[in-house]
């Protein structure tokens, strides 16, 4: 069996060229926040797919934020785009459902690794195995930024699905015996497609809302939920320009 794709996620004549690194923002909202924070920057614009890129910094130096985006399918189409386009190093920022009752809305997650139940992963050779991690030196960074930057966070296993509607009281039980303190619909896909192109993906969640009583409790408007999303649209930039640093530094 061949593995060759017939169609390859290559440079365009007109591609964009970006730096090595970039943020993915799942939430519109997120998105524009984060290239606000940057208003006095050199921004460059421009659309992929139906979401937007923006370039903070200069053509093949800066770090690229894009946005919105739903669903793993989705997230790879993008996330192959902008391999092809230069980035070497990916930061998902995304919202998340709890599983587990320590794991509030409003606190943030750190994946340490991703059950496998969309899919886009058995594409990418992952059908191989049930769970994917994400490259632990880039998570390793993102955990000690945010730790000089006193911002609280967990880290544990995420559970990824592409049915948001079918996050059934059998498939909750079933990951929280399995050691899922969230669930999304966006990681284990990223990061498969991260290693499987040999680039460093992470993600840092924010909890939306909680499943882990088998009732759903909102918290979409709830002002932990809006406070921690600041946080971290607040340190992604400086995560960034580590990244970028020791990019240039030949990393």
């Amino acid at each position: 069996m061949s593995y060759d794709a017939i169609i390859n996620p290559i440079p365009g004549r007109n591609s964009p060229k970006l730096g090595r690194t970039a943020i993915m923002a799942a939430a519109e909202t997120d998105y524009r926040a984060l290239i606000g924070k940057a208003a006095g920057a050199k921004q460059e614009k421009l659309s992929l797919m139906m979401s937007r890129v923006c370039l903070l910094g200069k053509k093949g130096v800066g770090t690229a934020v894009v946005g919105p985006i739903v669903g793993a399918p989705y997230a790879v189409i993008l996330l192959e785009n902008l391999i092809a386009w230069g980035v070497r190093k990916v930061i998902f920022f995304g919202w998340c459902g709890s599983l587990a009752p320590e794991v509030k809305i409003g606190d943030i997650l750190l994946p340490t690794s991703a059950y496998i139940d969309e899919g886009t992963s058995p594409h990418y050779n992952g059908h191989r195995q049930t769970m994917v991690g994400p490259d632990n030196s880039l998570m390793l960074t993102v955990s000690r930024i945010m730790t000089e930057e006193q911002i609280h966070f967990h880290q544990g296993k995420v559970w990824t699905t592409d049915a948001v509607f079918r996050e059934t009281p059998e498939k909750v039980l079933d990951y929280q015996k399995k050691g899922a303190l969230g669930v999304e619909m966006e990681t284990s896909a990223l990061f498969t497609v991260g290693r499987f192109r040999g680039i460093a993906v992470g993600a840092v969640l924010v909890v939306s809302d909680e499943l882990f009583s088998l009732k759903w409790h909102t918290g979409f408007k709830d002002t932990r939920f809006l406070e921690a999303r600041r946080k971290v649209r607040g340190v992604l930039p400086r995560i960034c320009d580590f990244l970028l640093q020791g990019s240039n530094a030949g990393d």
